[in-house]
C-alpha cells in the first residue's frame, strides 16, 4: 500500500516518468490504505484503477501501467525501481536486474504497525551533496604565517565548520596565495580553525578581508545486494533510542514472515491467531540458530508475536510514512543529493496498539468492511472508538491534506457520533499543488478547507466533516467557543506560524485536550504529541530568539545573505504594504485619520503622513509606463546612488580615528551597480517592481509587460 503513496510523492516531485506495475485486483480491504481506489474499483487491476488519478497530480509526468510480471527489460528502462508486497525470491531477482541495468533498487514493506525499508544503489554510489544545506562560510579577521596557520574569524557568528572538512578562500588581501586554494581544516573552535595542509610561513602578510567557504565533497558509498544484506545486514538506521535493539529483532522477524508465507502458499499469519504467532516465533528461532550473529532473545517483550498477529493488516499513516521515506530515497537515487539510507531501516508503532491480550482471532477477524485491514491491527472495539471521535483539524495545507486523507482512510469520525471540523482561512494557489495533493488546477482560488474536505469525502463518503474558513484566534472565540472546545476529543495542528500554534496550544491546555503538533520546513520536520497532565505542552518551551542585525548594518554594511534577505523584506513591506495601507486608511476616513494624527503629534504620526503623501502624490502611477519609470528610478537610488554616496564618504582606503582600515571585517567594500537593460537580472527586478507598483495602484498590465525586448525599450525611454 505504501507504493501508491510513493508514486504520489515522486509524481509531485516532478520526475520524468513513473511506471505502475501490479498484477493484483483491488479488494475491499485495500480501501483502508489505498486512497486512489474507490468501492467501484474493487475487482479491477489496482494499477489500472488508480493511474488516471495519479496522472492528475502532475500532467508533466508520464504515468504508465504494466500488469505483467517484472522483467529485466522493464527494469532497464528505469533509473530506480521500488518493490513492495513482493516475496523474497522475486525481490532478489528484481534486485539482480537492477544491478545489471545500473538502476537503484528500493524495497519497502508495511506489515500492520511494522515496516521495513532496504536500499541498494549499486556497488558504488556517489553522493554529490550529503546534507543538501548551503555551504557554511565565515568572514576572516586574521591569518597567521605558520606551518599550520591559525585562521581567526569575526566574532559576530560562530564557525559552523567541523574538523576534516575543506574550505576555499576568496577576497583575501596581502596573503593572496590563499585565494582559490582548498585546504583541510582542524582544531575548529568557536571563532577560529587551523589549516592542516598549508604552510603559510612563506606567504605574504595578511592585510585584511577574506571569506572561507566550505567545499562540499562527494562521498562514495558501497552497497550490498538484497541477498547479501539479508545474510549480513550490518548496521540498522535507528529511529527510536528507546528501541535500540529493535532493528536486529525485526530483521529476523520479517525473514520469518517470508518463510511462513512461503510455506502457506503466500498467506501471512491469521490476525490475532496465537497458534500462527507461535509458529512464526519458532521459525525466527530456527533462522537465528543458523545465523552468524545470534540474538539472545528473538521475541523480547512479545514483539514478534505482535508482528505475527498484525502482519495481515495495514494502517494508513504507516503506509503514508513509508511512502514518504521511499519517495525521498527515489529522489536521492536520481539526483545524488542527500545521504541515502544505508541500507536497512525498521520501524514499528506498537505503542499505538491496544493491550495485546485483547488482540484475539475473534476480535481481529474481518467483518467484510473497508476497515478490515485496520481491524486486523487494532480490533473491532478500537475501530468503533476511532469512528466516534470528535476532531478539530486546524489548517488544510500540506500537512492538513495528509491528515484528513488519513482520517478518511482510517474511518476517524466516520460515524454519526463522530465529527471532524476543518478550518483554514486561506485559498488555494498554484504553488500549493506541488505538495498539497488533494487539490487540482480547477481548485485554484477556492477555500482550502472546503476543497480538502470534499476530496476526503470522495475517499470515504462516511467522513463526517465540516469545513470552516475561520482563523483560530481570540477574534473568533464566538465561533470556537467553550462548548466547541469542551466537545472535542483531540486537536490536530497543521499550521504554518508560531503565534497560531501557541494560541491553539493555550486553548488545549485550558480545556485539557490532547494536541498533535507538527510542522515542516523544507526537508526538515518536527512533531510533538501533547497529552494533558502527562507531557509538556507546546508553549512550555520556546526557541531562542533569532539574532537580529542593526538597521545600519542591513542598509550599509550587510555581509551575509540573511542581512540581504532581511533588508529586502523590509523594503518590500515598506513600499508595497505599509505605505499603501496607510494611504487606504486615509482614503477610507480622511477626517478621522487627520484627527488621529493631530492627537498623536509624534514622529511616527509624521512618518505615516509622509507615507500617505509619497504613495498618493510623489510616486502615484496612472499608467504601466509610469510604473516602469518608477521602478527604474528606484533601482538607480538603491543600487547606484546610495552606494556611490557611501563609497564617496568612505573610500576603499578610508581609515578610522585610530588608524585602522574602515572597511575591515565584517564590513565589505560595496560595488556600484550600473543599470543595463540588456542584463536579464536587472530587467527581471524592474519588471517585478513595476508589476507590484501596478497592483498597488490598480494599473492594468499591457501585453508587452512580459516581453523582455519591449520592456527594455520602455525602460530606456
Amino acid at each position: 500500500m505504501s507504493s501508491r503513496a510513493t508514486a504520489k510523492n515522486v509524481i509531485l516531485a516532478g520526475v520524468k516518468a513513473v511506471t505502475l506495475q501490479d498484477a493484483e485486483p483491488a479488494a475491499l480491504a485495500d480501501l483502508g490504505a489505498q486512497f486512489y481506489l474507490s468501492e467501484a474499483d474493487v475487482g479491477k487491476n489496482r494499477a489500472e484503477a488508480c493511474a488516471a488519478r495519479l496522472q492528475e497530480l502532475n500532467p508533466a509526468v508520464e504515468v504508465a501501467v504494466v500488469t505483467e510480471a517484472v522483467t529485466p527489460a522493464l527494469v532497464a528502462k528505469h533509473r530506480a525501481v521500488v518493490c513492495t508486497e513482493t516475496d523474497h525470491d522475486a525481490a532478489v531477482a528484481v534486485n539482480e536486474a537492477c544491478r545489471a541495468a545500473g538502476a537503484a533498487f528500493i524495497r519497502g514493506d508495511v506489515r500492520g504497525v511494522f515496516g521495513r525499508l532496504f536500499c541498494d544503489f549499486g556497488e558504488t554510489f556517489d553522493v554529490l551533496d550529503v546534507d543538501g544545506e548551503e555551504p557554511h562560510s565565515c568572514i576572516i579577521a586574521s591569518v597567521s604565517n605558520d606551518e599550520e596557520p591559525l585562521v581567526t574569524c569575526v566574532d559576530d557568528e560562530r564557525v559552523e565548520l567541523q574538523d576534516g572538512q575543506r574550505v576555499s578562500f576568496a577576497e583575501v588581501r596581502g596573503m593572496t596565495e590563499l585565494n582559490g586554494g582548498v585546504y583541510v581544516i582542524k582544531d575548529v573552535k568557536a571563532h577560529s580553525f587551523k589549516l592542516a595542509n598549508c604552510d603559510s610561513s612563506g606567504f605574504g602578510a595578511y592585510a585584511g578581508g577574506g571569506i572561507a567557504t566550505q567545499v562540499k565533497e562527494t562521498k562514495r558509498l558501497e552497497f550490498k545486494t538484497l541477498a547479501e544484506a539479508t545474510r549480513e545486514p550490518g548496521e540498522f538506521l535507528l529511529s527510536d533510542f528507546a528501541k535500540f535493539d529493535r532493528g536486529p529483532v525485526l530483521h529476523l522477524g520479517f525473514q520469518a514472515l517470508e518463510r511462513f508465507a512461503a510455506a502457506r502458499g503466500g498467506a501471512l499469519p491469521v490476525p490475532g491467531d496465537a497458534g500462527d504467532a507461535a509458529a512464526l516465533v519458532t521459525l525466527a528461532r530456527e533462522i537465528n540458530d543458523g545465523s552468524a550473529s545470534k540474538l539472545e532473545d528473538v521475541d523480547p517483550g512479545g514483539v514478534l508475536t505482535t508482528l505475527a498477529k498484525t502482519a495481515r493488516g495495514y494502517v494508513s499513516p504507516m503506509c503514508a510514512m513509508f511512502g514518504g521515506v521511499i519517495g525521498q530515497e527515489v529522489v536521492k537515487a536520481c539526483t545524488g543529493k542527500f545521504h541515502p539510507l544505508h541500507q536497512w531501516f525498521y520501524f514499528d508503532s506498537v505503542e499505538s496498539l491496544p493491550d495485546p491480550k485483547t488482540l484475539t482471532a475473534e476480535e481481529c477477524a474481518p467483518e467484510g468492511s473497508r476497515y478490515d485491514a485496520q481491524i486486523a491491527c487494532f480490533g473491532k472495539k478500537m475501530q468503533r472508538e476511532i469512528e466516534r471521535k470528535k476532531v478539530f483539524l486546524v489548517g488544510a495545507g500540506a500537512l492538513g491534506c495528509e491528515f484528513i486523507k488519513n482520517f478518511a482512510l482510517m474511518g476517524l469520525a466516520c460515524s454519526d457520533a463522530g465529527s471532524v471540523t476543518v478550518t483554514d482561512d486561506d485559498v488555494i494557489e498554484k504553488s500549493n499543488l506541488s505538495r498539497q495533493f488533494l487539490f487540482r488546477d480547477w481548485n485554484i482560488g477556492h477555500a482550502k478547507s472546503t476543497c480538502a474536505t470534499a476530496a476526503a469525502k470522495a475517499i470515504n463518503a462516511d467522513l463526517n466533516a465540516r469545513p470552516l474558513q475561520n482563523r483560530v484566534s481570540p477574534d473568533t472565540e464566538d465561533v470556537f467557543d467553550d462548548a466547541f472546545w469542551d466537545g472535542l476529543d483531540v486537536v490536530v495542528n497543521a499550521l504554518d506560524n508560531v503565534n497560531a500554534r501557541l494560541y491553539v496550544d493555550s486553548r488545549c491546555v485550558y480545556f485539557s485536550k490532547p494536541l498533535l503538533e507538527s510542522g515542516t520546513l523544507g526537508t526538515k520536520c518536527n512533531t510533538q504529541m501533547v497529552v494533558p497532565n502527562v507531557t509538556e505542552n507546546y508553549g512550555a518551551s520556546r526557541d531562542p530568539p533569532e539574532k537580529s542585525a542593526p538597521m545600519c548594518t542591513l542598509h550599509s554594511f550587510p555581509h551575509n545573505i540573511d542581512h540581504c534577505l532581511t533588508w529586502a523584506r523590509s523594503e518590500f513591506e515598506g513600499l508595497f504594504e505599509k505605505s499603501p495601507g496607510e494611504a487606504n486608511a486615509f482614503l477610507a476616513k480622511p477626517a478621522e485619520y487627520a484627527e488621529a494624527a493631530r492627537r498623536a503629534g509624534d514622529a511616527s504620526a509624521r512618518e505615516n503622513l509622509e507615507k500617505v503623501a509619497e504613495c498618493l502624490l510623489d510616486s502615484r502611477c496612472e499608467t504601466y509606463q509610469e510604473c516602469v519609470a518608477w521602478a527604474r528610478v528606484r533601482f538607480q537610488e538603491v543600487f547606484h546612488d546610495k552606494i556611490a554616496q557611501l563609497t564617496y564618504t568612505f573610500p576603499e582606503d578610508a581609515v578610522t580615528s585610530t588608524g585602522s582600515p574602515f572597511w575591515s571585517a565584517p564590513k565589505r567594500f560595496p560595488k556600484i551597480v550600473a543599470f543595463s537593460s540588456s542584463d536579464a537580472a536587472h530587467l527581471a527586478l524592474t519588471r517585478a517592481m513595476a508589476n507590484l507598483k501596478a497592483e498597488v495602484h490598480g494599473v492594468a498590465r499591457p501585453d508587452w509587460a512580459a516581453d523582455d525586448a519591449k520592456l527594455a525599450a520602455a525602460v530606456d525611454a
